[in-house]
């Protein structure tokens, strides 16, 4: 895993530009890693808009052309290419342009541009900034008006699902299989899978888990397995079961960890809790949602399955995901924006600023 510093300091630079004043949220993630979060202010006083978009990215391995590298924006047609144009570097672009327009003099309320670190891998830098950051803070108290920039096409969405992941691992000796030497791990995982498919099956079937606001309206409970065994012939050492869902707003999410523990535990398993994260919900009828939709020019708000640094910003009262590009491109092997699509995120953004700021 990389460090996303690099990019950071350009972030910082190119904000300190445009006439920013800097918060700069360090940490070291768990292999050790430096990674670093960058918070800009534009303007004087509390409230106005802020903005978030992460600056890490996914691998980019395969990469579908030889004719230009993954992080070589490249731009054929209508569409600029390069992993994180749409998912969500394009996004951070806009903003960046769109406050490039305006001048700290000509502010009313300041624009917060918030740029974060490790959003692909559990949203670690936006934990930092939510428990750290002194800005954000103030975002907090003034009531600023929140923005994800992930790509929505610049459609308006009040809630996203939130994700919870596990693993259980049995532990055994590896042998011939032709002796009783070994202890084969997965005669101890069965049973655990047994409860696992158990879980799956009434999270597909009760009402409890299910909310029809949301397409799929399931928690989507993914169960993966693996013994790692090289020949047919060894008893496996380890197997393990990896289980990663999206529980959705009103859900509580740790019924179904505290379950999977407890069949872990019984089976002499160990059990790791490895992620969490909580829905990102704001009532699709509050004052904050009726006015980002008239801002949009859209007649309703909607929602997504995937998840975003709005898991950890839930101090924030008015927050809303809404940025350009397609999720569809983000993630793929030749991910791409509209050329389109980054003009109207910059005229978008701007009209905001102006609303809010000015």
């Amino acid at each position: 895993m990389l460090s996303n510093v690099p990019v950071s300091d350009y972030v910082e630079e190119t904000l300190k530009g445009l006439g920013f004043a800097i918060e700069r949220i360090e940490y070291d993630d768990k292999n050790g890693v430096r990674k670093a979060n960058i918070i800009g202010k534009k303007g004087e006083g509390s409230g106005g808009i802020a903005y978030f978009g992460h600056t890490d990215v996914v691998p980019a391995d395969p990469w579908f052309t030889e004719d230009h590298g993954p992080f070589e924006p490249t731009i054929v047609g209508s569409k600029l290419y390069g992993r994180g144009s749409c998912d969500m570097k394009g996004s951070i672009a806009t903003m960046i342009a769109a406050a490039e327009r305006f001048s700290s003099a000509n502010l009313q309320k300041p624009i917060y541009i918030c740029c974060t670190a490790d959003e692909e891998i559990g949203y670690g830098g936006a934990k930092q900034v939510a428990e750290r950051s002194e800005m954000f803070q103030e975002m907090v108290a003034g009531n600023a008006n929140g923005i994800i920039g992930e790509p929505t096409l610049l459609e308006v969405v009040y809630a996203h699902k939130g994700t919870h992941g596990f693993r259980a691992i049995s532990h055994g000796k590896a042998a011939h299989s032709s002796t009783r030497e070994g202890l084969n791990a997965n005669l101890a995982m069965i049973p655990f899978l047994v409860e696992m498919k158990t879980i799956h099956d009434e999270t597909e079937s009760s009402p409890d888990w299910q909310n029809d606001e949301f397409d799929p309206p399931i928690i989507s409970w993914n169960i993966g397995v693996n013994d790692h065994t090289k020949a047919y012939n060894i008893t496996a050492p380890q197997s393990i079961c990896t289980v990663y869902f999206r529980c959705m707003p009103g859900q509580d999410a740790m019924l179904l960890v505290n379950r999977a523990r407890a069949a872990a535990e019984a089976n002499g398993l160990e059990f790791i809790l490895e992620s969490q994260a909580n829905p990102m919900y704001v009532d699709p009828n509050s004052d904050y949602i009726k006015e980002v939709l008239e801002l949009a020019g859209q007649p309703s708000g909607k929602t997504v399955s995937y998840g975003t640094d709005g898991a950890m910003l839930g101090a924030l009262k008015n927050l809303v995901v809404f940025g350009p590009g397609s999720i569809d491109q983000a993630h793929t092997h030749d991910e791409w924006i509209e050329l389109e699509q980054l003009d109207l995120g910059t005229n978008m953004y701007a009209k905001m600023i102006e609303h809010w700021c000015c």
